[in-house]
């Protein structure tokens, strides 16, 4: 498909458009210029004055990604986002500004042209949707080339798609931006919309996702799935004032009203250990993921909390034969004094509301006009379903809460490893960052959530607006308000050195391949490669390389004075990690036992009132994973108080000397530093000449190097 053959849909926005498991920390977090540093993601640095970045469409064999913004409409080579770029600035007329801004409108930028749709068309056919203040009638006509509708406010959602030359989009049509209406238009077909100002059908939606997915072998049940959330209709307090839906219509409707819309709630909830329970009810994200049976796509679902207070997000999964068959259950009717959503247990008409006309139901209708008006009345009344959309084990699959942030975009990735094929899930955060999140089955009740990485992506902070995946080209495409960032899916390296870091991460994209933590690609010819995403086991997979790391481990010494404080520092690589600490004394190793002399912390432990009974060598042994491992080893030598006091103290009351620099003969023990210093290079000295003629020759060719580099930067 080339550049020509896209159907581009413009939203003229303003009034221009007049118209569960549990929670991990990450084991790598990476600042933006960490990020930078790997090599492995690139911003798109093309500057102009726009904004409202919005990944619009990826198209994989023309290696072209789209981007929509402010007045502008660029497309991206895939494999190099800022490798010449195509951009077409497309701005409103001074007319139409003027227009947007008489409405009081203008001061956040809002009266301009913003680019939300573009889709595959057939032919070089390009359609954009403009708005009319003075005919806020819906998708319905078609002049030179052009398609007109309303959308006054550009910061609400907006979906499309465009299927056999129809386009069928949810959109916001008037200026109070309160007539939200599910559109089909273009094409040979009727243009139809869903029932104006009926509440019982939207009630003030906010659209997520849309998506054809076919129901039987009969293309005649081809129905269109959307997702959306909107106000619910109780006042009780009882419900929650936002509900996650799912509709559908059939593709085969003929008359100006669809008459198949259906509707049914999703639920995304968790019950915590002290049996309360927590709603996801917004919905914020859908990505659907195909599988070897185009009707049976996993629905993946990201979710967070109402309101502001109380942060949380969660990601659940459906599948398409718990929707289908809550669509083919009860109606939910209002009944009784207090008006109550009860089952609906009346005569249902035929055909079933909701049914496709000539499909496997209903062979021998074959047009919606031959349903009987007590079918199209009842459907009209009900278009609510009786029971909800539970997850697959009603249970989420990512659960997030208690955390500074919530997630706003998803993508899944399917990744073959050693030992099988393992889902990804790549999740952006309203503080810009994305987590790289796996969930392994623990066992048959519960679930394990690895999150292998965050990161952040752009320079400046700000939320995650829309997100692409590309496993062809193992890369990851994000855009906030702000910018666009094309990341690679992997960065092996910052895992670790050691052969028990790489297995440890159980990162399906990496496997060490003998020498480092590298990107995986399954061949038959590379049995060397040790990954196991499954159990992370490095002594089954790292056999003869654990010793090799022990071995390189160096020691280091480490001072402190009798009566003070010193600080051991060990920080393993993974959070997941937990730390003791082994007291060697005499060739004798203990577990540090000192009561009350001991603050722990996540970088080290503080070693408090210092006497010399503590010197000695301290061990700091990780444990993740049942893997055991040496992390740091400190030789702490303790000082005489008394001495280093005398020493401090003799310079107390003498002039300040001139000092010159050192003869380059001197050694560390006769130049004039202060005592304290003195005292440590004799130490320093003392271990010194402890080292064979051998270790000091290496010593001093390394720092000959050292010296060498510094002199090279400056």
């Amino acid at each position: 498909m080339t550049a020509a053959g896209l159907l581009l849909l413009l939203l003229l926005v303003g009034c221009v458009c007049r118209g569960l498991a549990l929670q991990s920390a990450p084991r790598v977090r990476l600042s933006f210029k960490e990020l930078m540093d790997t090599r492995a993601a690139r911003p798109f640095s093309f500057s102009f004055n726009t904004s409202d970045y919005r990944i619009l469409h990826m198209d994989q064999d023309q290696g072209r990604l789209y981007l929509g913004s402010r007045e502008y409409l660029v497309a991206l080579d895939m494999h190099n986002v800022n490798k010449e770029p195509l951009i077409i600035h497309w701005p409103a007329s001074a007319k139409r500004k003027g227009e947007c801004q008489m409405t009081g409108k203008g001061k956040q930028g809002e009266c301009a042209n913003f680019v939300r749709m573009i889709e595959p068309g057939t032919a070089p056919t390009c359609t954009r949707v403009g708005l009319e203040l003075t005919n806020p009638s819906a998708l319905s006509s078609t002049e030179a080339g052009e398609l007109r509708t309303t959308c006054f406010d550009w910061s609400l959602e907006n979906v499309a798609t465009l299927i056999n030359g129809n386009l069928y989009a949810g959109v916001h049509i008037d200026f109070m931006s309160t007539d939200a209406a599910l559109f089909r238009t273009m094409g040979g077909r009727t243009a139809i919309r869903t029932e104006q100002y009926d509440s019982r059908w939207l009630n003030e939606p906010v659209f997520v996702q849309i998506q054809q997915i076919p129901d039987s072998a009969e293309r005649n049940d081809d129905k269109l799935y959307i997702f959306f959330r909107e106000k619910s209709l109780d006042s009780n307090g009882a419900s929650p004032s936002v509900l996650a839906r799912v509709g559908r219509v059939c593709l085969k409707s003929l008359v100006n009203r669809w008459t198949t819309f259906l509707k049914a709630r999703l639920i995304c909830s968790v019950i915590g250990e002290d049996g309360v329970e927590t709603r996801f009810d917004e919905l914020r994200d859908v990505f659907i993921q195909p599988t070897q049976d185009e009707r049976n796509p996993m629905v993946y679902a990201l979710f967070t909390t109402a309101g502001s207070v109380f942060k949380g997000s969660a990601v659940c999964v459906y599948s398409m034969s718990d929707i289908r068959n809550v669509f083919n259950g009860p109606f939910a009717h209002k009944h009784g004094h207090n008006y109550q959503w009860t089952e609906y247990t009346g005569k249902i008409p035929y055909p079933r509301p909701g049914t496709c006309p000539g499909g496997t139901f209903t062979p021998g209708i074959r047009s919606s006009k031959n349903f009987s008006d007590e079918a199209v009345n009842f459907i009209r009344a009900h278009p609510l379903m009786f029971h909800p959309v539970y997850p697959i084990h009603r249970r989420p699959l990512v659960v997030r809460t208690g955390v500074d942030y919530r997630y706003t975009a998803l993508v899944v990735d399917q990744v073959d490893a050693v030992d099988g094929r393992y889902e990804v899930l790549f999740l952006g955060t309203d503080r810009g960052t994305v987590q790289k999140v796996i969930v392994l089955p623990k066992d048959p009740t519960s679930m394990e959530v690895l999150t292998l990485e965050e990161v952040e992506v752009f320079r400046s902070r700000a939320a995650v607006k829309t997100m692409k995946l590309s496993s062809k080209r193992q890369q990851l495409y994000v855009s906030s308000d702000a910018g666009l960032t094309q990341v690679s899916l992997h960065r092996c390296g910052v895992y670790g050195r050691a052969c028990s870091d790489c297995c440890l991460a159980r990162d399906p994209y990496c496997a060490w391949d003998g020498e480092s933590c590298s990107a995986f690609t399954p061949s038959t010819k590379r049995r060397s490669r040790r990954q196991d995403v499954k159990h992370g086991d490095p002594l089954r997979q790292c056999r003869g390389f654990n010793a090799k790391v022990e071995k390189r481990l160096k020691e280091t010494v480490q001072f402190g004075v009798e009566g003070s404080s010193t600080f051991l520092e060990c920080q393993p690589r993974s959070p997941q990690a937990t730390v003791k600490w082994l007291y060697q004394r005499e060739g004798k190793r203990k577990l540090l036992n000192r009561l009350g002399g001991v603050l722990k912390t996540n970088h080290g432990i503080l070693l408090k009132s210092l006497n010399q009974s503590d010197a000695g060598l301290y061990h700091c042994l990780a444990t993740e994973n049942n893997f055991k491992h040496t992390v740091a080893r400190v030789a702490l030598r303790i000082l005489d108080r008394d001495i280093v006091l005398a020493l401090t103290g003799q310079d107390e009351d003498e002039e300040p000397k001139t000092r010159h620099p050192p003869h380059p003969q001197q050694t560390f023990s006769s130049t004039p530093f202060p005592p304290e210093i003195r005292l440590i290079n004799q130490y320093c000295q003392s271990y010194w000449e402890q080292l064979s003629p051998k270790q000091q020759q290496r010593k001093r060719t390394s720092r000959r190097h050292t010296e060498s580099q510094d002199q090279g930067l400056g």
